[in-house]
């Protein structure tokens, strides 16, 4: 049940009204029900993958929490995430490690036989897996203590905005919520209707229609221009970004409505300085969890220069690796873990005052930047990953036929009148430039009631009018 069809509006407003109609004590079991059938509309057989990850984690933060003695709760840590994370080390990463082990081998002789399962890989396996991963550690820490009622844990795994493509709960913020059922509050569901309507803007109307045109370009680049390659590389930077966050608009916003907050996951991520600075505006549930048990553990930047890169460049190939099993996720991850390293060993990391124009030209590196890794991470390889940005260039005959061929593939494969496209694209950049300034929601309601009314009908109509007619899934599903 895809967010953005017509079940889920259906499906949505049913758990609404239930869940706000029925007596305040049945509210878990409402929204337990709805999060186990909303995950069993992808697939009935997922559910013994996510049954043992809930029972299991449930039962090992259990034990954590009883644990007296260091060294055997230490031990039963590792015990605990060493068997979370091996369903989706099968799974997931079985065949990539076998392929690549095969391949390492047989240039010296030694034939491996790689081990390929034909598993269909649950849904929203890999986030579901760091949150329980994440409860058990916070567990073993005393951050936390291990929920006992096993329907309040089990919600919150299951959650249904947030099971497949996150935000990743922490269990200190989530599980209070879900223990008390609230009182319903107009502001709150008034925030998150708008949040979903923006949501669906900038998934349906453009990851959509960008994704038509960057996946064109990226089904054959050795037969695309360098204008069009260009283009496709810029476009698949705003597309990605509208997706995901778009997903994440989608799953706060509904979790709004029922009176439950999740952590907001991106804020204007492409107006940042400095490649530290993204990362605090970029998925920052993931590069939370990443930071808090990977970098930190490994001893973060309390340690030496040397050590610190070592630990940057580690936390980023894990981070590349846990987006897909493939080279090009690692020499994603690779590439950002290098930028990491070298601001900071040339202190650009550091916040220091600058004038606008030296500012705006710290924003443009970035996402220029930010767009030339993410090739690899769209690339179907890493030979078409490098030809890509081998050839962004080539054919610059003038910049008139340059811009011609981008042009033209854009009139061929974009689905969408271009002023209609260069006015949603001003309104996202509006709403960014707010976000980057505080709240944009908040800014909104301080604005005269016309004035917002008028937006928020201009977005609704722009999404009813032009959104994509086809079924394009969210990027993040199959992660």
């Amino acid at each position: 049940m895809a967010f953005q069809s017509l079940g889920f509006g259906v499906f949505l407003s049913l758990v609404f009204l239930l869940y706000w109609l029925l007596p305040r004590k049945l509210c878990r079991f409402v929204l337990l029900g709805a999060s186990v059938w909303f995950y069993m509309s992808w697939g009935s057989a997922f559910l013994l993958a996510l049954g043992f990850a809930v029972l299991f984690s449930f039962l090992m933060g259990l034990a954590l929490d009883a644990a007296a003695d260091t060294g055997r709760k230490k031990r039963l840590l590792i015990l605990a995430v060493c068997l979370s994370l091996c369903p989706l080390f099968l799974f997931k990463y079985l065949g990539f490690f076998s392929t690549s082990l095969s391949a390492v081998l047989a240039p010296f002789g030694l034939r491996l036989q790689p081990v390929t399962l034909r598993l269909l890989q649950p849904i929203g396996i890999s986030f579901y897996t760091f949150q329980t991963v994440g409860y058990e550690i916070d567990v073993y820490r005393g951050e936390v203590r291990a929920e006992r009622d096993f329907v309040t844990y089990s919600l919150f795994v299951c959650f249904f905005p947030q099971i497949v493509s996150g935000p990743i709960p922490r269990a200190g913020a989530l599980i209070p919520q879900l223990r008390e059922p609230p009182q319903f509050d107009y502001a709150a569901a008034s925030r998150g209707l708008r949040q979903l309507v923006w949501g669906f803007f900038k998934k349906m109307v453009l990851a959509d229609h960008l994704a038509a045109l960057v996946d064109a370009a990226y089904a054959d680049v050795s037969a695309c221009s360098g204008g069009t390659l260009l283009l496709a590389a810029l476009l698949f930077s705003v597309e990605i970004y509208c997706d995901f966050s778009g997903y994440s608009d989608i799953a706060v916003g509904s979790a709004r409505l029922l009176g439950i907050e999740l952590s907001e996951n991106f804020k204007s991520p492409y107006l940042a300085g400095s490649m530290r600075d993204f990362w605090g505006r970029w998925h920052i549930s993931l590069s939370a969890w990443f930071r808090d048990y990977v970098y930190i553990p490994l001893g973060g930047n309390r340690v030496s220069p040397l050590r610190r890169d070592r630990n940057l460049m580690l936390t980023f190939l894990l981070s590349g690796l846990w987006h897909g099993a493939d080279w090009t996720f690692l020499a994603w991850g690779g590439l950002h873990g290098l930028a990491r390293v070298g601001e900071d060993r040339l202190g650009l990391s550091r916040r220091v005052s600058a004038s606008a124009f030296a500012r705006a030209l710290r924003v443009l590196g970035v996402f220029l930047f930010t767009s030339a890794a993410w090739v690899f991470f769209r690339a179907d390889s890493l030979g078409d990953a490098l030809y890509v940005l081998g050839h962004l260039f080539s054919g610059i005959t003038s910049p008139a036929a340059y811009l011609h061929a981008a042009l033209a593939f854009t009139g061929e494969h974009l689905f969408l009148s271009k002023k209609i496209l260069l006015a949603a694209l001003a309104l996202l950049t509006a709403f960014d430039l707010a976000n980057l300034r505080g709240d944009a929601y908040a800014l909104l309601d301080r604005q005269p009631r016309p004035l917002r009314w008028g937006l928020y009908l201009a977005v609704g109509m722009l999404t009813l009018l032009f959104h994509y007619h086809g079924d394009v899934s969210f990027i993040y599903f199959q992660f």
